[in-house]
Formats: C-alpha cells, structure tokens, sequence
C-alpha cells in the first residue's frame, strides 16, 4: 500500500514543501531515499522504537521511503513523526485519511515523546500558503506555529497523540495566539533606560540622530566612558516593530533555533552582541548545514560590535556588502541562499591601544603613531558605512551626583517614531528605502540639499578641518535626519552644524599626536 504524508524542507528563511511517500513492497528493511542527510538516515531506529511503544509491530516487508522533491537535501530529525505515520498507514494499522490536509513535523525520542524543532514558523507559513488544513507540531512549537492565522495548529506530546487524532478517535483543540494583544502586552517594556544614564547628553543625542534615520555609529572613548552601557539601551529608543518586521525577524531566529521554547512573535527589536573572537561564517552566516549569521539574527534590531578594531580584519571586511545591501547571498558549490542582513551597526571602540588617549586626567602611554596604526585597523571603506563617529569622555563624580534623572527611553523614542513617520511617507515611492541612511547621491540632491548658508558651512568645514571627501554624503544625510527631528522640511545651517559634528574620525588632525 502507497500513502503519502506531508511535511517542509527549510531553504533559507523559507520552507518549502515535502511528500513523503511510504510503499510495502517485498523483501524486509527500511530504505529512505530522496536525498536525505545523515540524521535522516538515523531516524529508522528512533522510528521504529517509537512504533513498538504504543503496541504497534514493526513491518514484517520491506518499506520504501521516498521524499519528495528528491533534489533537495533532507536535513534534521524533524522528519520522524510524518515517517511514523507514513509507515503505520502503509502497514494498514491506521487510516490515512486525514494524511492530506496536515504538515506533520517533530522529532521522537525512543519513548514516543516528541521533542522540539527548528524553523517551525516559516513551515507554519509555508503550510497556509499551500491550503493545508492545519499543522501537526510538538507541543513546545505550538505557539510559534499558531502566530499564522488561518492555520489550524495542534500541538501534541507523543506519536500516540497523533495516531489518536488522525484516526479520529479524539478532538484536540487548535492552538491560538492573539498577535495584537502580544504586541500590546510587550509594548513600552525594555530591560534597560536611558533615564538610567547620567551625563552624556551629547552621546544620547548622537544615538537619537542614529535611530531616527537609520545610521550606524560608532563610539569612541575610553574605558568606563559608558559606550557599552549606552549601546544596551538602544533598542529601547528604536520605533517599534510593525507585524511584517517582526515576522520576518522571528522566522530567522526560529530557522536557528534561537527561540525559547512556547515563544510566539517576536515583539521587541534584536540586540546582537558578539565576541570580538567570532569567525566569517558564525557572522554572516553559510557552514555545512547552512544557517543564519550574527548579521541576519540582527536583523530589523541592532548588530553591536564591542571592541571594533579587535574584530579580526577579514570578519569585518565581509560585512561592507551586506550593510550596503541590506542581505547577504552565501554562495558554496552545493548550495545557494539568501539571508536578509538589515541591521544598524553600533561599534565602540578605544581611541588607542592603552585606552587614554584624550582622557581629562590619565596620559596616554602609546608610542609615537599608534593612535593612527590603531584606527587603521578598520579600513576605510568600512568606516565610510558608518554615518556618526562619535568621540565619548568618561563622566566625573561630581559631574555624576549632581546630575539629574535623565530623560526616558519612552519620551526619546516618541521623537524618533515621528521622525520616521516622515521618512516613511517621503520614501513611499521609492523601492528598498525606508530611512534618511539609505538615501542614493540622488535623493540626496533632492530631499538634502542644505540653504546657502548652510552650504558655506560645509564647505568651510571640508576644507578648514581637512575632511575626507567620503564625509560629504554622510554629513548630508545626518543633517537631512536632524531636520527631520527638528520637523524641518529644510535643511538648515545649524542642522549641518550639527552634523559636522559627528564625524570626529575624519578629521586629519584626529590622532595625529600620537
């Protein structure tokens, strides 16, 4: 006897779906083709252990598993229980029936107990879109299934649950999950707050500017300046997700299996935090089972690179395309695909191998040049990427006690959303760009061009302060943001003041004492 069961294959950040065709033919064994990996191949024991657990023989013939599209690889044990059911139908000990309006995914213990999987979601969108009934998940992926809507999502424990319900010898009830009143509940509640920083304004008004257009930054100043600090509370100054973000961001995490087991959606803006150790492949993502980077687990949130130019040289380099594109393609003889890479870069670093270099009150000990050799361990076609390079000096005590609370994360964030309220309908015609930091040389002409006197300023700067010309582009969309704050529809003098300001790096002279 021929059935068929149905499961997905993940391809990226997407899932595709899956036959799985089970036929008793003569002769004894278990033969699974159709390109499966090595944990596939695995599963017969895991398979038919299962089996006798809930007083079902194994097949006396020989069985036939074949997964369709055989092109593509199989991979993971997240193709056990369809494989269960596929065999017991074939062996006529359950009914078939129901096989065609479900996607069955879970791995099985030797017990029958199922255990959780990875990239349940976008399966969970893959089965919608396809017209399937509903979705048969361990019960720890329920919830992050029952985010898609019209989809019947049932949540089980064991292959004996399964058996049961597609025989219809009992009625689970669905999964539910209410994304509104998720994002609802989380709203307004971040770990850490700007309120909690004393000193600093002009750095919070540097990470304002970022947020609210977009822009990388980077910090520099030296130890227990606050720049780590400062980055963790960025997230809660970003606008908040909207549904499209935050489910594309969710199906990444889920396809690395980052989620919490009974996680829904994703309500709040990722905060990745590598170590400065990290390799090329663990950042933009690929390997032997590919799998998403540091860069697209940032996605829609925020990549912070402590300790910049510690980062090995080569592991920096690979992130110039993707921050300009906003996805990164992983290229490898057997496979191709597409991540998406939409983050804002915050990067701090030391201004010196010592650390004190401009520090009010401790002498920098570097040698003659070092400043320089140390800065120039991020190249400049990288540091061109980053639109507001900030200089940050540690805080006194007196400074400290006698500042006052400062202002909240909640009322920062109230400016920034406007911000890019203004942005998102001044960009609604053009495709891919969403903020002031993605503007072309052409929208820069149009929507960024400073008045006259505001111009002269510029040129006075490039010239008196000896600036890179990579700095005029980045100058103008910094300034293009800050107007946006001011709710400027110009571009004025003080707002290219402002943003003057911001480019510490590009100055000649910076560093070149030492």
């Amino acid at each position: 006897m021929l059935v068929k069961t149905y499961g997905a294959a993940l391809q990226g950040i997407d899932a595709i779906p899956v036959t799985i065709e089970a036929l008793m033919d003569k002769g004894f064994g278990l033969t699974v083709v159709g390109l499966p990996d090595t944990a596939v191949k695995e599963s017969q024991e895991r398979v038919l252990s299962a089996i006798k657990q809930f007083g079902f023989d194994n097949p006396r013939r020989k069985v036939v598993i074949n997964m369709s599209p055989a092109d593509v690889k199989k991979e993971g044990a997240a193709y056990d229980l369809p494989l269960a059911l596929g065999i017991l139908a074939a062996n006529e000990k359950i009914s078939s029936a129901a096989f065609g309006d479900y996607v069955v995914m879970g791995e099985l213990s030797l017990d029958g107990s199922l255990l959780p999987i990875k990239g349940v979601l976008p399966m969970a969108i893959m089965a919608r879109n396809n017209g399937f009934k509903g979705m048969i998940v361990p019960s720890q992926n329920a919830t992050e299934a029952a985010v898609v809507n019209n989809l019947d999502v049932y949540g089980i424990n064991n292959l004996g649950e399964a058996i049961k319900f597609l025989n219809g010898e009992v009625d689970l009830t669905p999964t539910v999950v209410d994304t509104r009143a998720e994002f609802a509940r989380a709203e307004g509640f971040y770990e850490f707050d700007f309120s909690e920083v004393k000193g600093q304004e002009n750095v919070k008004r540097a990470f304002e500017v970022a947020c609210a257009g977009g822009h990388n930054i980077l910090l520099v100043g030296p130890p227990g300046s606050g720049k780590s600090m400062m980055a963790k509370r960025l997230p809660s100054i970003l606008p908040p997700f909207t549904l499209r973000e935050a489910l594309e961001t969710t199906k990444i995490h889920s396809v690395a299996g980052k989620l919490k087991q009974g996680s829904k959606l994703m309500t709040q803006r990722p905060f990745r935090s590598p170590h400065h150790t990290i390799s090329p492949v663990a950042l933009v993502g690929g390997g032997t089972n590919p799998m998403p980077g540091e860069i697209s687990l940032a996605h829609n949130g925020v990549l912070f690179l402590d300790e910049f130019p510690e980062f090995n040289r080569s592991v920096l380099e690979v992130m110039r395309q993707p921050l300009e594109d906003r996805h990164i393609s992983i290229s490898r003889a057997k496979y191709s695909i597409d991540y998406p890479a939409g983050f804002m870069l915050v990067a701090s670093m030391n201004p010196c191998p010592c650390g004190y270099y401009n520090h009010p009150h401790k002498a920098c000990t570097c040698a003659p040049g070092a400043v320089n050799k140390y800065l120039g361990k991020i190249s400049g076609p990288l540091l061109d990427r980053i639109d507001l390079q900030v200089e940050i000096l540690p805080v006194s005590f007196d400074d400290m006690a006698k500042a006052p609370e400062g202002e909240s994360s909640k009322d920062i964030r109230e400016r920034v959303v406007e911000a890019r309220r203004i942005q998102t309908e001044r960009f609604k015609d053009e495709k891919d760009i969403h903020c002031n930091a993605q503007m072309s040389t052409r929208l820069l002409k149009k929507y960024a061009q400073p008045d006259k006197e505001g111009f002269e300023m510029l040129r006075d700067a490039m010239t008196r302060l000896d600036m890179s010309a990579r700095a005029y582009d980045r100058i103008l969309r910094v300034a293009r943001t800050i107007a946006d704050l001011d709710g400027s529809n110009d571009v004025k003098s003080h707002h290219i003041a402002e943003a003057i300001g911001y480019r510490n790096l590009d100055r000649s002279s910076w560093g070149s004492f030492k």
